[in-house]
């Protein structure tokens, strides 16, 4: 194979662009066509791969065989290896395309040659035969012509000695006596040997030492020259030469110069009668030839010399005449050669080549046999072909192997794909291939064994297969899969009355992966689902749909209450420790549960997706717990989804706005503030609640450019409308904004581009949000404080701080959480709690404002407790900001009438 049989390609898995190399069409058999319709046929080739390739790892390579048929009707076997390179929709393929027709072709050439090999034997006019201990055990049919019988069983078991007449029988002896090692053969010699009708032929013998069912044995190939001598004895006496025989026939002195050189000479040697005759006989054949030690030794098979000086295989035959010799040269140069080119051709082959005798015993096996069968030839040669146990496909034995099935039937065997055990213990997976010999005789017949070491395409091929329908981390069920059993378990013949889904989150395991890296987080995920495999029962699939999700579909007829247990036992054992790098690591799970009935009309993608807002839902409620799926859930999720969606676009179509609400002095009753609120009127749904949206911009990620854009416009409108007031503006922040490296500039931009001092901007903190990360939290606090703004904690007494903790966080204020200014004056324990907070902020120089005010009682009670500042409807409810001195007008009117 050349380069230029080689088409480089490349598939991109984020754009599914498939580039090629030039060449492409020529492969295809489509030279000419453009380069559109090129790529729509390769595109359809490579499907298997590129599906394979968006869950295979990374550097992975990949290989698919694909027969393709040609618009002129030429099938052709194309070959794609692959690799995958980088990962996700970023990565993608890169590879060559190649073909190798040849290689199946190979098969064919394979079953031909074992044709003409038998063939060779079977039509040869020379009589073959073998004989063992003595005896004839096989007799090709040249043999039985020969001696004028009517088949082999007349010859076969017999004594070799009831065919060899007796004054050649010493010679016979010695001549086999002399052959002591497998494959040597004989001399030429002459011989005479019985026919039917008690006639004697002389016969040119060659014996070879072999080998019959395993045990050493001869073969014999003779040649009739009963005619031939007779011949050689009428040109003795007429000194004449033969000039219409194929054989060379060549008249020489005693001395051996040519004296005579008949037209079949000059063809075979090319050497013209008068340029040869009165030249010694050496000369003109190009090798040392004495016709007198010829004709002492009888036949010889010599290497001669053709004019131009390429060698002949010749057999030569002498005569003696009077005067010289006559010599008969037959030419076997293209038998020889034919013979030579079948056993290169056998020896070169990448597939193994075998020969099994009728006994079942291994005659013959090329290098490539014994090499894919992990042994070498001569332990391979004389064992038994019974010996190698075969396994099919699924693993079960193979009843009956296939080289006994067609030594018994006669018939071939092809496209046998089996796998057996090496020496070494290592399998190997075979392509193989029987077909008898000698279909002439009767079974049992020898058979031709030919197949192709498949082990590492098969590999290929299973890892493919795994790579469609499994996770590569896990090795548990894919995305692919789960959806599969899912449809199955609801739609399929044997589905069950109820089926349980569940979906399963991993709670915060992102902190993992981020403190203790990815290759920790693989290995955790491993173990976990090691552990969801361990509490599965055996009809349940558990299966990983990416990241840190996994499902876990029980198929035993489930109640909601069975599907609970599950959950909390799966839960259970996930929280048990997990021992990494000299670590204790604790993970815990939301869990989204669906009870699905038989032939629901949900696809599989729709249950997995009602599972999936379960454990959103579960996430919601604060993780570490189940939820189970209902109609209203999805409709909740649902509206969930549409305000994430549209609140992308709310602050640009000027959806989102800002209301103020006023803040007193409760020792003065004057205004010392106004806290900016963010507000939602959306056209379908209405006026939709901070506590609704707020959530859903922090979760999508929102909520860092709301919050940027909402503080520039309060800043802005607040110095529009109050620049002289010398009130101080209260702007919320949220959790997720303090994660914002950017957050002190944009605060910095805002107070600058507006205009508004930085000492009257406070920004509210939660009290849960601070909690999360005390350390952080601490920093960023600090930043924001360098321009000169104050910072309030806000919801104060929900979030289970401590003063010491209180003491570290540089605040200016805080907000008494609206729960406990419900109950002032209702409870003892609730005013000891507010009494406690002030005196507690009062000790760390922190003002204290009371939220939620409502009626004239419960400020009077906070004003009696030492409240600083107060905020509620009492005092004024969130309005526009060019509204807002008279909602404070309107409420001071309201209290005056009201004797306050």
């Amino acid at each position: 194979m050349s380069l230029h049989d080689v088409v480089v390609w490349s598939y991109d898995l984020a754009g599914t662009e498939l580039r090629f190399s030039p060449g492409m069409d020529a492969l295809l058999g489509l030279a000419g066509a453009t380069d559109e319709y090129v790529r729509d046929r390769v595109s359809s080739l490579l499907t298997p791969l590129t599906q394979a390739a968006h869950t295979a790892p990374v550097w992975d390579d990949l290989e698919l065989d694909e027969w393709y048929e040609r618009d002129d009707g030429d099938r052709r076997l194309l070959r794609f290896r692959a690799r995958k390179y980088a990962s996700g929709t970023e990565g993608g393929l890169v590879g060559v395309a190649t073909d190798i027709t040849r290689t199946a072709e190979d098969q064919q050439s394979l079953r031909d040659l074992a044709d003409r090999y038998r063939l060779l034997v079977e039509l040869s006019p020379d009589a073959i035969c073998v004989h063992q201990d003595g005896v004839v055990v096989y007799v090709n049919p040249a043999t039985v012509r020969m001696g004028g019988l009517a088949s082999s069983s007349q010859i076969i078991g017999r004594p070799i000695t009831d065919f060899v007449a007796a004054e050649s029988l010493d010679e016979m002896y010695e001549r086999l006596a002399s052959l002591t090692a497998p494959g040597t053969a004989s001399e030429p010699a002459q011989a005479r040997i019985g026919t039917r009708e008690g006639d004697m032929l002389l016969v040119e013998a060659v014996s070879v030492r072999t080998s019959w069912e395993g045990r050493p044995a001869y073969q014999v190939i003779m040649r009739d020259i009963t005619a031939q001598k007779e011949a050689e004895a009428a040109l003795h006496n007429r000194a004449a030469l033969v000039q219409h025989v194929s054989n060379a026939v060549i008249a020489t002195t005693a001395e051996g110069v040519v004296t005579s050189w008949n037209p079949a000479a000059e063809t075979i040697y090319g050497r013209t009668a008068d340029a040869v005759v009165g030249e010694p006989i050496s000369r003109v054949v190009g090798a040392e030839l004495d016709p007198a030690r010829v004709l002492q030794h009888g036949v010889t098979d010599a290497v001669h010399r053709h004019a131009d000086g390429s060698a002949l295989t010749i057999r030569v035959s002498v005569a003696s005449m009077d005067s010289g010799f006559v010599l008969v040269c037959a030419d076997e140069t293209a038998r020889r050669r034919a013979e030579q080119h079948y056993a290169t051709v056998i020896t070169a082959l990448n597939d193994g080549v075998v020969v099994v005798d009728p006994r079942g015993v291994i005659a013959t096996a090329n290098p490539a046999a014994a090499r894919i069968l992990g042994t070498t030839q001569a332990e391979l040669t004389g064992s038994r072909a019974g010996s190698w146990t075969f396994h099919d496909e699924q693993g079960a034995p193979v009843e009956g192997d296939p080289v006994t099935w067609t030594q018994r039937s006669g018939s071939q065997r092809n496209s046998l794909v089996l796998s057996t055990r090496r020496p070494d213990g290592t399998e190997v997976w075979l392509a193989m291939a029987t077909r008898a010999l000698d279909h002439g005789g009767s079974a049992p017949y020898a058979v031709l064994v030919s197949f192709t070491d498949v082990t590492e395409s098969r590999a290929i091929r299973a890892q493919l297969e795994r790579a469609a329908t499994q996770d590569p981390l896990t090795t548990l069920a894919n995305r692919t899969e789960i959806l599969k059993f899912i449809t199955e378990s609801v739609h399929g013949d044997s589905a069950a009355a109820t089926t349980g889904v569940l979906f399963v989150d991993l709670d915060k395991f992102k902190v993992i992966n981020d403190s203790l890296g990815h290759a920790v987080g693989d290995e955790v995920l491993r173990v976990i689902g090691q552990r969801f495999l361990r509490q599965a029962r055996p009809r349940d699939v558990v299966g990983r749909l990416g990241g840190d999700e996994f499902v876990v579909i029980t198929r035993d007829d489930p109640t909601p209450e069975a599907l609970v247990e599950i959950a909390d036992r799966l839960r259970a054992d996930l929280t048990q420790p997990i021992a990494l790098q000299h670590r204790q690591l604790r993970v815990d799970a939301s869990v989204g549960v669906v009870l699905v009935h038989r032939r629901d009309p949900r696809l599989a993608e729709d249950i997995l997706r009602d599972a999936d807002v379960a454990m959103y839902q579960a996430k919601v409620l604060g993780g570490r717990r189940c939820a189970i799926f209902d109609v209203d859930l999805r409709r909740r999720m649902q509206r969930q989804l549409d305000l994430e969606q549209e609140l992308r676009g709310a602050a640009d179509a000027g959806l989102l706005h800002a209301v103020y609400q006023p803040i007193i002095d409760i020792p003065t009753g004057e205004i010392v503030a106004v806290e900016a609120l963010l507000r939602w009127n959306h056209p379908e749904f209405g006026k939709v609640s901070p506590a609704e949206f707020i959530p859903i911009a922090e979760e999508s990620g929102l909520i860092n450019d709301i919050g940027a854009r909402a503080l520039r416009t309060v800043s802005r409108e607040f110095m529009e409308h109050l620049p002289t007031s010398g009130w101080r503006l209260n702007v919320n922040l949220s959790a997720r904004q303090l994660d914002d490296a950017h957050l002190p500039d944009i605060v910095r931009d805002a107070v600058s581009s507006s205009g508004l001092p930085a000492s009257r901007l406070c920004l509210e903190i939660t009290e849960s949000a601070l909690m999360q990360d005390l350390h952080n939290a601490g920093d960023v606090l600090a930043k924001l404080r360098e321009p000169g703004v104050s910072l309030a904690i806000d919801d104060f007494g929900t979030g289970y701080s401590s003063l010491a903790q209180l003491h570290r966080m540089p605040t200016d204020s805080l907000k008494i959480d609206r729960s406990f200014v419900l109950d002032i004056g209702k409870t003892t324990d609730t005013d000891i709690i507010v009494s406690s907070i002030i005196a507690m902020a009062h000790t760390l120089n922190l003002a204290v404002v009371a939220e939620g005010v409502e009626t004239e009682e419960q400020l009077t009670m906070l004003r009696d407790l030492g409240c600083d500042q107060a905020q509620g409807f009492l005092l004024g409810k969130p309005v526009p900001i060019d509204a807002l001195e008279g909602e404070i007008a309107r409420c001071r009117q309201q209290r005056y009438a009201d004797g306050h």
